[in-house]
């Protein structure tokens, strides 16, 4: 990366995540990503900010119909409505094929790129050509172990190991003895860490069990398979709550008694906590991911700024929901911000 188009401040800043600010937006709304860019914040208010126009490109990993992403795009169209900013949104799992994304945004000569990498390998000559370029690239969601290695000004996520090894631990203290952890994507850098990260502080056995993340019935047939021939798994430890939903009919299919906890959030999951279908689940705030990295970017044109100093990540989790403090994120969750 060229520093010099982008200079680092001498003192480390201590990181800040601006919850409280992120959550006084209200969200927009959004449809689940797909593989073409979408314009997005048409239907929104004209933006708040008395700054020139500027246009910032959110080029993700979303599976089609993965409604996690919606969260996501809906905290980065409240800071992009703020900030007078025409949010492109675009996404493809496939490592190449978000490079490409990259590449057109390039090309476009968009003011600010926010991207995740969970394929970080596939991203970083074209990460390298977009700093060449003068265009400042921020990394969320997924990337904690690269983004400064790959020269991006900033990170906001969840690092995905801390969050495993917390899960972990928190079966220990469930009495759990056998969980399997589904994979929902083969190779995916933070799915794979959060499995690794249970597996190192849970004192039972983890089994790892990899399904076809873009085909709910094949993962539904294939979870419960899995419990009918290892009748000692006593956990299902899932990696995002549309899987988790998927997980407890699979239970029901299976016969077993086998408990249920996640990663990730959302109003289906927030129910099925209340109800103990599901123990608890991690919340990494997707809607708080969407929204620093979309207003960072305004930050750092207008203003210069680097959260964490350009040094740290802002972490956005991980944070326990159960029935001790579901209600209170309910409310949230009901509107599609939590």
């Amino acid at each position: 990366m060229d520093r010099s188009s982008h200079p680092r401040p001498r003192r480390i800043v201590p990181v800040v995540a601006a919850a409280a600010a992120a959550l006084l937006v209200a969200g927009c709304s959004s449809s689940s990503g797909g593989k073409k860019a979408d314009e997005s914040g048409n239907d929104v208010s004209a933006g708040k900010a008395g700054t020139p126009r500027m246009t910032i490109a959110m080029i993700t990993h979303a599976a089609p119909g993965d409604t996690f992403w919606d969260t996501i795009r809906k905290g980065a169209q409240a800071a992009a409505a703020k900030d007078n900013i025409k949010l492109v949104y675009s996404s493809d799992p496939s490592g190449p094929n978000q490079s490409n994304l990259v590449q057109n945004a390039i090309d476009q000569k968009v003011d600010g790129i926010a991207v995740t990498l969970a394929k970080p390998d596939a991203l970083k000559a074209v990460v390298a050509q977009a700093e060449k370029a003068g265009i400042p690239v921020v990394g969320f969601n997924t990337g904690v172990q690269d983004w400064k290695e790959q020269g991006l000004l900033e990170y906001f996520g969840q690092d995905e190991s801390i969050a495993g090894e917390a899960f972990g631990r928190r079966l220990n203290e469930a009495g759990a003895k056998h969980t399997v952890c589904v994979i929902m994507e083969q190779g995916q850098v933070a799915l794979e860490a959060r499995c690794a990260g249970v597996k190192k502080t849970f004192s039972g056995k983890t089994d790892i069990l990899y399904v076809n993340g873009t085909d709910m019935p094949s993962v539904k047939s294939t979870i419960t398979a899995k419990l009918k021939q290892d009748s000692s798994i006593d956990y299902v430890t899932t990696l995002g709550a549309p899987f988790a939903m998927t997980a407890i009919q699979s239970i029901a299919d299976a016969g077993t008694k086998t408990k249920l906890a996640t990663f990730d959030l959302n109003k289906d999951a927030v129910g099925a906590i209340k109800s103990g279908k599901i123990q608890w689940a991690i919340d990494q705030q997707p809607y708080l991911q969407g929204y620093l990295s979309v207003d960072s970017l305004w930050l750092y044109k207008t203003n210069g700024n680097y959260s964490g100093g350009g040094e740290a990540p802002v972490l956005t989790g991980p944070a326990f929901v159960d029935k001790s403090n579901v209600d209170k994120i309910a409310q949230f969750a009901a509107k599609g911000t939590r």
